[in-house]
């Protein structure tokens, strides 16, 4: 998990984030710091596997924005895939499947943050339905970093059981 989110970082966040911040990541620290993660059991965070190997994480969990009701808001906390396989379709389902798994813990809106100026993010997200609501913050990453809340309102009406996603094999 933590070779994945670091070499997810290098290459996602290259000259966005300070080069310095991204040199500074350490693999040691990052697996203590999933390891105390992970045995708190507070939050969901899954492994994405592909073809039997395991090629990214996924972390959902009620939302931890104070301005939103934790109780009735999800959100998806980070979705991280290795950089060889990005643009495979294994995103698109991944983020599907993180809303049908908020959907059934009884979560309607989902909200997400992208840096500001991760513009192929930003075009992700927003070709899977979700919009920025107007919320702003800064994330210090070696400097200080805008970053844009994305919401998108879950269909209430779409069945747990039916899939209406196309094979992207």
């Amino acid at each position: 998990m933590a070779t994945i989110h670091i070499d997810a970082w290098r290459a996602a966040y290259r000259g966005l984030v300070p080069a310095s911040f991204l040199a500074a990541l350490d693999h040691g620290r990052r697996t203590m710091r999933f390891r105390e993660f992970l045995e708190t059991g507070a939050h969901g965070t899954y492994i994405i596997e592909h073809d039997g190997e395991a090629v990214g994480h996924l972390t959902i969990g009620p939302c931890r924005d104070t301005d939103l009701d934790k109780q009735t808001v999800g959100e998806i906390w980070g979705i991280y895939l290795a950089p060889a396989h990005w643009r495979r379709g294994i995103g698109s389902k991944v983020c599907r499947q993180a809303e049908r798994m908020l959907r059934s813990r009884g979560f309607r809106p989902i909200v997400l943050w992208v840096f500001e100026g991760n513009t192929s993010a930003r075009r992700f997200y927003e070709a899977m339905g979700y919009t920025p609501d107007d919320a702003t913050k800064v994330i210090e990453v070696g400097e200080a970093l805008p970053a844009v809340r994305y919401r998108k309102e879950l269909d209430r009406s779409i069945s747990l059981t039916a899939s209406a996603e196309p094979d992207e094999s």
